[in-house]
């Protein structure tokens, strides 16, 4: 890894020209707005915050981490030109079982650079957004690693849950049911006990990638990550929850969340799109201590409208890991699969196959409409033949249009794992949805008499725009063989524009360098 911790990533992505720093943007509006911005520009960049009004200067706020190939391919130690099936295979061998690696604990590290206990506690004195305009409160827990272990085992967790400040000692955690750490907190409840809890606001990126994904049930997220940087994180361990931290963390919040002690939480614009969950009673955390490097560094993730950055890189490794589910499970012939973005990587899903027997569709579809990586909160999933190019979405509509009818090609799954962030689900019966499997494959019986398509293959397609996509970017003279062609790394001229936008003022007292 060319990286240690946030400050090294960020000096690393600096060198590639990908960080842009904004000064003097406020934390009610301006934040939130630049953030939502760059979400939706394609190859956006990792934009810090810093001179933020009414905040010592080099407190600082870093947002679009990850929202980029290039990026992503960085923060797992890969080349940073590196395409996207080799990307897939690549992160699948580096989390094969028997890689992890747990973490090496150290006596100190500079977390504990500044310490605030007891009165001095005060969760305010960092420079939190105001994500969305409608949000019920300011929250500090959104590209944050919420570190916690389960009562009856070793195993420790690490999540991203959303985190709301209530006061400058209270913040509310907010957690999806049947996550593991949901799981972790209800069996402290019913004992009757307080579950501690160590909330990290700012990790390296590839630590919070571990707490977005789904690591096998067990496994810790720290020996996960470990086995990718190929040497173990270095943690200490908190001095009041005895919960390993990492070493280097920006700034951690440490506590207990009471069974029984609750107060509203939300809204929270989620990553749906909607403020689907409104505001309900959650567990409240008492911050019992907070540690912070000099000059702290937040990472902020908060959800957009799809797709946003956790939708970027998870349509990598969320369809990754549903190709190896879909292995596991024994389905012959998985030739790609795809979760889209604009389905939050969770409600579109496509699974392309080489049909080897009658059903074979339907068993890709149902496998991969209820695996450990499609089962939370998915919607619908369509299964293609081989000659489908599943990354692109007209492709994959175009299969579904022409190849199924709705007679015969529909399967519907009742009462699946949903949860209260269901746009679709009415109040108060959240908790189930169903699911639609498409089976857009050649109708088995007589796949050898369906018409035969016009256009060339996957891969005569790709080769193609290796060799001549300079010209969809608006080129009349071809490149020297030297340069890096598009579709290999070039930016588009989407990216361009947005680039160019965002070095222009943002508002009079706000400027970017």
């Amino acid at each position: 890894m060319e990286y240690t911790d946030l400050r090294d990533w960020i000096a690393t992505v600096r060198e590639l020209g990908e960080v842009r720093d904004v000064r003097g943007a406020d934390w009610e509006t301006e934040i939130g707005r630049v953030t939502e911005m760059v979400h939706h520009a394609d190859d956006g960049p990792a934009v810090l915050f810093d001179d933020i009004p009414g905040y010592p200067a080099g407190q600082r706020i870093l947002v679009n981490a990850i929202a980029t190939q290039r990026r992503l391919a960085i923060t797992l130690g890969m080349p940073a030109d590196i395409e996207r099936r080799a990307l897939m295979d690549e992160f699948l061998a580096l989390t094969e079982a028997g890689r992890a690696i747990p973490p090496r604990y150290v006596k100190d590290g500079s977390v504990f650079e500044n310490v605030m206990t007891g009165d001095a506690v005060d969760v305010l004195k960092f420079p939190t957004p105001m994500w969305h305009p409608d949000d019920g409160g300011r929250y500090i827990g959104t590209g944050c690693v919420d570190v916690m272990k389960d009562p009856n085992s070793d195993w420790v967790n690490l999540g991203t849950y959303r985190v709301m400040i209530h006061d400058s000692k209270r913040v509310g955690l907010y957690i999806s049911p049947g996550k593991h750490g949901k799981q972790f907190q209800d069996a402290y409840f019913k004992r009757g006990e307080p579950c501690p809890v160590a909330i990290v606001v700012g990790s390296d990126p590839l630590l919070f990638l571990a707490s977005t994904v789904e690591v096998p049930q067990g496994v810790s997220e720290y020996d996960w990550a470990g086995g990718i940087r190929g040497e173990p994180y270095d943690v200490v361990k908190a001095p009041i929850t005895g919960l390993p931290i990492p070493a280097n963390a920006e700034i951690v919040l440490e506590g207990f969340v009471k069974p029984g002690y609750t107060l509203p939480e939300g809204p929270f614009g989620e990553w749906t799109g909607y403020y689907a969950s409104g505001t309900r009673a959650e567990p409240v955390m008492d911050v019992k201590a907070i540690y912070h490097r000099d000059d702290p560094i937040m990472l902020g993730v908060p959800p957009q409208k799809p797709p946003w950055e956790p939708h970027k890189y998870r349509e990598y490794l969320r369809s990754a890991l549903l190709l190896r589910d879909l292995q596991n499970a024994g389905v012959p012939g998985v030739k790609d699969a795809m979760c889209f973005s604009v389905g939050g990587t969770r409600l579109l899903v496509a699974v392309s196959i080489e049909q080897r027997y009658a059903g074979h569709a339907r068993q890709a579809g149902h496998v991969a409409a209820m695996c450990r990586a499609g089962a939370y909160l998915g919607r619908y999933t369509i299964v293609v033949d081989d000659d489908i190019d599943v990354t692109d979405i007209n492709d994959v509509l175009w299969a579904m249009a022409t190849r199924s009818d709705p007679e015969r090609s529909l399967d519907i799954i009742h009462r699946a794992w949903s949860g209260p962030l269901d746009p679709a689900i009415q109040p108060g019966k959240k908790g189930h949805n169903s699911r639609l499997i498409i089976d857009a494959c050649r109708p088995w019986e007589w796949r050898d008499e369906f018409p035969k398509a016009i256009g060339p293959d996957i891969e005569t397609k790709r080769e193609t725009r290796k060799k001549w996509g300079w010209v969809l970017d608006g080129g009349s003279v071809a490149p020297k063989r030297n340069t890096v062609l598009a579709g290999a790394g070039t930016k588009s001229r989407a990216a361009k524009t947005a680039a160019t936008a965002l070095n222009q003022p943002l508002a009079d007292d706000t400027s970017m360098e």
